[in-house]
């Protein structure tokens, strides 16, 4: 594939505030400059913490997902486990191993980073990191925050395209990720 430069430009932001703040949510409104001179005022931002999101892999060959219900969708979803990068934290690859860990039970010492990826470029600022997580072993009790409520699902690997294909798994991130981590395997 050849790609050509058509001249594409970034706009200029001319000013920025937020317009809500809490600690679940930020909203920006942005003033900007497009490159062919036109100036919105209104273009909504959501600054959201970067993610991390696992593909974990047992020795005997099973993936792990979370079954959880997902309020803003009003739905019981199956994904694959991951979380919000935590303030303080600094390390993507510690925070997957931290939302394994608190989701699951389970842990590793074999996390392979994927890929980095971002959500919705158009209108959300944060990223998503994605790891392979082979051998994981159950090693504790989940550890879930107050709103969560995860039953942990064991699928054996030749079983995860399926679920994919039939609709079983939808959450995009879910769904890229575990495409990833199968052509990487060999799967």
């Amino acid at each position: 594939m050849t790609m050509t430069k058509k001249g594409i430009e970034r706009w200029k932001t001319l000013k920025s505030q937020v317009v809500f703040e809490h600690k679940w949510y930020t909203l920006r409104r942005d003033h900007v400059e497009l490159p062919n001179g036109h100036v919105m005022d209104d273009y909504f931002v959501s600054v959201r913490p970067d993610v991390v999101l696992t593909f974990p892999l047992t020795e005997d060959g099973h993936v792990l997902f979370v079954r959880q219900y997902k309020h803003a969708a009003a739905d019981i979803f199956i994904e694959l486990p991951g979380g919000v990068i935590d303030a303080h934290e600094t390390n993507p690859l510690e925070a997957a191993k931290r939302e394994l860990l608190e989701e699951t039970g389970y842990t590793t010492d074999d996390l392979e980073p994927v890929l980095q990826v971002i959500d919705n470029p158009t209108k959300d600022t944060n990223k998503i990191y994605y790891y392979i997580a082979r051998n994981v072993r159950e090693v504790a009790a989940q550890d879930l925050d107050e709103s969560e409520h995860i039953e942990v699902l064991k699928v054996p690997l030749q079983e995860v395209e399926q679920m994919i294909m039939s609709g079983q798994v939808n959450v995009a991130g879910s769904i890229a990720l575990c495409l990833l981590a199968l052509r990487k395997l060999g799967a």
